[in-house]
């Protein structure tokens, strides 16, 4: 009990501190109307979750259901851990959005969804769905090449914060670079908007599941995780 309540924790105050660091700066960028806006929400993105990655990996670090179910394809996470990780995450996600809602000027707020992402009405469905798929893809390459690859070199988060910001430059004026559901859920609950949500639900959880399968059959070396991370001996 006590230690899901630990991962429950971890997860909620990474997923809110992305959700809501995320959002201001959106939001702040709306207010503004700053020239470098793009890349000011992408680096908020990327520090903040570079920081909080590193400051929880030791306990759990995803801060993404995309991540979650792409641990759980490759049984690096128990199903009921899993379980756990997602409620923090769409929960902080849901109450992060309410804090911006409550604290920023209610114009500017409501203008960028809480911080939300929108589908550009330059591209399709489809095509929205294949990048959100890319970006979070290269993500969670990215965090099983840094974190949990055991001859991974010792970046902490760096990396997989990078990788973000990175996404964000790259999709952010198409789909708003989500890569992950509740960062997008938790703005949509809170501005009652949920146009798109079907975009940032099937991109990141395919990108994820691919990236999660392709580097754990043909990189590691198959080994039992940390009892603390709450997996169980992968797939031979």
């Amino acid at each position: 009990m006590k230690d899901s309540v630990r991962h429950f924790v971890a997860e909620f105050v990474g997923t809110f501190a992305l959700v809501f660091i995320g959002g201001a700066a959106i939001i702040t960028a709306e207010i503004t109307h700053s020239p470098s806006g793009l890349l000011n929400v992408a680096l908020a993105h990327g520090l903040i979750l570079a920081l909080l990655v590193t400051a929880t990996m030791r306990i759990s670090g995803h801060f993404n259901p995309a991540v979650t179910l792409g641990f759980l394809s490759v049984r690096r996470i128990e199903p009921m851990m899993a379980g756990v990780y997602i409620i923090a995450q769409i929960f902080a996600a849901i109450i992060a959005a309410y804090a911006l809602k409550s604290l920023f000027p209610a114009g500017a707020a409501m203008a960028t969804r809480l911080g939300g992402q929108s589908v550009s009405l330059d591209i399709t469905f489809a095509q929205a769905v294949v990048l959100e798929a890319i970006a979070t893809f290269f993500l969670v390459f990215v965090i099983f090449g840094t974190a949990v690859d055991p001859q991974a070199p010792k970046v902490g988060g760096l990396a997989i914060g990078l990788t973000v910001a990175a996404d964000i430059l790259a999709i952010g004026p198409l789909t708003g670079g989500s890569m992950n559901p509740a960062r997008s859920f938790g703005p949509a609950v809170a501005s009652g908007i949920f146009e798109g949500q079907a975009v940032y639900w099937i991109g990141p959880i395919i990108g994820a599941l691919v990236a999660a399968q392709l580097y754990d059959r043909l990189f590691l070396r198959h080994a039992v995780e940390p009892v603390d991370h709450g997996a169980v001996r992968p797939q031979a």
